[in-house]
C-alpha cells in the first residue's frame, strides 16, 4: 500500500490530481462546460474499474470525492485562461512531487494514466463541437 508514506494532508491532496487534469484539459475555454464535467465524472468512474491494477486502490478513493474536487476547484481556481492555467499547473508541480514519494513505478503508471485521462476529458469538447457543427451542417442542407 503505497500510501502509507504519506501523510494524511498530501493523501488528500492526491485524490485531486484527477479533478485538477480534467479542469486543464477543459481550460481551452476558460471554463468547465457541463459536457466536460459529465464526461470526467464518468471517466472517473469509469477508471475505478479499467484502470492498471497498480492505480486501482487510488481510483476507487479519488472517485468518492471526484464530483465535489472539481466543483470545489472550478470555483476555487482564477478565471480567465492564462491564469487559471497557471493556478493548476503550480498545484499539478506539488502533486508530481508527492506522486514522486510512492516510487519510480507508481509514479510513472500514475503519470501515464494522468495523461490519458486528460486526453479523453479534453474530446468531450471537441466532440460537442462536432456534434453541433453536424446540425448546423444539416440545418443548412434541409432549409
Amino acid at each position: 500500500m503505497p500510501f502509507k508514506k504519506l501523510s494524511e494532508q498530501e493523501y488528500t491532496a492526491l485524490l485531486k490530481f484527477p479533478a485538477y487534469i480534467s479542469l486543464l484539459a477543459a481550460n481551452w475555454d476558460d471554463e468547465l462546460n457541463e459536457n466536460e464535467k459529465k464526461v470526467a465524472i464518468k471517466l472517473s468512474h469509469t477508471k475505478t474499474f479499467s484502470c492498471d491494477p497498480l492505480l486501482t486502490e487510488f481510483y476507487k478513493e479519488s472517485d468518492k470525492v471526484f464530483k465535489k474536487n472539481i466543483e470545489q476547484l472550478d470555483n476555487d481556481l482564477p478565471k480567465g485562461k492564462k491564469s487559471r492555467e497557471t493556478a493548476i499547473k503550480k498545484e499539478l508541480l506539488k502533486l508530481d512531487k508527492i506522486v514522486s514519494k510512492l516510487g519510480k513505478e507508481y509514479a510513472s503508471t500514475m503519470h501515464n494514466s494522468m495523461e490519458s485521462f486528460k486526453y479523453h476529458v479534453s474530446k468531450a469538447h471537441y466532440n460537442v463541437l462536432m456534434n453541433f457543427n453536424l446540425s448546423l451542417s444539416t440545418k443548412g442542407l434541409t432549409e
